[in-house]
């Protein structure tokens, strides 16, 4: 069952936000593109709060987020990730989506930035329609009530024990 997504009280980050989203599947992923600005709106965060940056594809993507963790240029709250993965008939899709998981998750450890990660591998485009242009199950929205919650979390632990 797909779950609807709860509207958490989150507050605009004091740190610029990044974005990096793939043009492939553009129609699903500019769905999750608007979710994000929809609670990024909400919130009050300006545009030059937020910097987004749009690749070729998914296996595009961490290569862009880790040039953006270890920016020296700026310093970012949170990095959240946008992508859609259609499976089709072999197990391309699937080897793309470990490979992205797998990089996104070594950055965020590697670096202490935050990143959000929602590359979505989905079985169809029923699934993709409901989980990027379905406001009440839009996962943009989830990332980004999610990246503004790690941004503040790190920058108070950064606070209290660095």
């Amino acid at each position: 069952m797909l779950k609807e997504i709860k509207i958490h009280n989150v507050i605009a980050s004091k740190l610029p936000i990044a974005v990096v989203a793939a043009k492939y599947n553009g129609r699903y992923v500019q769905g999750l593109l608007d979710g994000v600005a929809e609670t990024f709106n909400r919130v009050g965060m300006e545009e030059d709060e937020i910097v987004t940056i749009r690749v070729p594809g998914a296996f595009e993507i961490p290569v862009m987020a880790a040039k953006l963790a270890k920016s020296h240029t700026r310093n970012f709250g949170a990095i959240i990730c946008l992508g859609v993965v259609v499976e089709g008939q072999t197990e391309h899709a699937r080897l793309i989506t470990e490979a992205v998981t797998y990089e996104l998750a070594r950055l965020q450890t590697d670096h202490g930035v935050p990143i959000v990660h929602e590359v979505l591998l989905v079985q169809n485009e029923e699934q993709a329609r409901a989980r990027c242009l379905e406001a009440r199950h839009n996962r943009g929205n989830e990332a980004a009530q999610t990246a503004l919650e790690m941004a503040e979390l790190i920058q108070e632990f950064d606070k209290r024990y660095a």
